[in-house]
């Protein structure tokens, strides 16, 4: 195959996904926006939205080795990244590579694991590498994290650990489909639409190599320095807000950067501009602030208190 431009990429994309997902291209941009970063995406919602479904149309339409992992409460971290196993016949330990050996890892329900498990993640998800007995193996590139939780049951559930939620570029809420949009969902059902993906027509428009130079392609955006001090004002803000009880990270000072240029990409621009950072506050900051008890109380959500440090921040014009 070819290798295509970014803006084909992206429009390939959305067409091959558009014949099967319905309504859903806010969600669409923002897992772009995570593809054109390397940058892992945390999918909420309640089930039955097709958040597996998104997913694995995307690895099919991108061409890509894709995984799916189910987190549930016995999984151990050896059953993600893998683990040395003794040979018999060869009389020698053997690394035996777990699912996290892939371009796109979806892990289902992921805080249906414990912390145990859900920290054999980190390193993988920072660094693109996994350690072993002392001995580091290097993931494939592109690897991407997505993963899924729901919002709505707490019972048998690990709420993700701070250190686990920073390594998220975002976290994208999927809501319910409008009527309009559910109506046209169970017409495709009714006409045989076949979930499983082996029967649907969509077909591989791009490559590994194609999203890599995609990715190459976001170093080359444009980004005025009073806007850079934007984005740093707007992080300043959490960690000011008296709402708010933990503030961004520095990696969401990243984040934020690197979202706005992909969002950019996406407008087919090769400049950033406030609109693009204000696009990509929500998604990029909302599972990085850890608002007060008082604040839970009131019904305060992060979105408020994002959208209030939004507001009174000055945009550099």
């Amino acid at each position: 195959m070819e290798a295509i431009q970014t803006k084909a990429f992206i429009r390939g994309i959305k067409g091959e996904l558009g014949k099967i997902i319905v309504e859903q291209e806010k969600v669409i941009d923002l897992i772009l926006i995570a593809i054109l970063t390397n940058g892992h995406l945390l999918l909420e919602g309640v089930p039955g939205l097709g958040k597996t479904l998104l997913i694995k149309s995307l690895a099919k339409t991108m061409g890509v080795d894709f995984k799916r992992v189910q987190f549930t409460p016995d999984l151990m971290p050896s059953d993600i990244t893998g683990a040395r196993i003794y040979n018999i016949k060869e009389k020698e330990f053997k690394f035996i590579k777990g699912p996290i050996f892939t371009n796109l890892l979806l892990g289902d329900e992921i805080n249906r694991t414990p912390p145990k498990t859900q920290a054999g993640l980190l390193e993988a998800m920072e660094e693109r590498r996994v350690t072993i007995d002392g001995e580091s193996y290097k993931l494939e590139e592109p690897f991407i994290v997505f993963a899924t939780q729901n919002p709505i049951e707490y019972e048998g559930t690990y709420p993700l650990p701070e250190a686990l939620l920073d390594r998220f570029l975002m976290k994208v809420h999927i809501d319910y489909p409008s009527i309009e949009g559910e109506v046209e969902i169970m017409k495709k059902y009714h006409k045989g639409f076949d979930k499983s993906l082996y029967d649907i027509d969509i077909k591989q428009i791009g490559s590994s190599e194609d999203i890599l130079n995609c990715q190459r392609e976001i170093a080359n955006i444009t980004v005025e320095d009073l806007l850079i001090e934007y984005m740093v004002n707007i992080i300043q803000k959490t960690r000011e807000s008296p709402f708010i009880e933990i503030g961004s990270s520095p990696r969401g000072s990243i984040s934020l950067l690197q979202a706005s240029k992909a969002n950019a990409v996406l407008m087919e621009r090769d400049f950033v501009i406030p609109e693009d950072i204000k696009k990509v506050a929500y998604p990029v900051l909302r599972h990085r602030i850890t608002l007060k008890p008082e604040a839970y109380v009131e019904g305060i959500k992060p979105e408020d208190v994002i959208h209030e440090i939004l507001s009174n921040v000055k945009v550099p014009r």
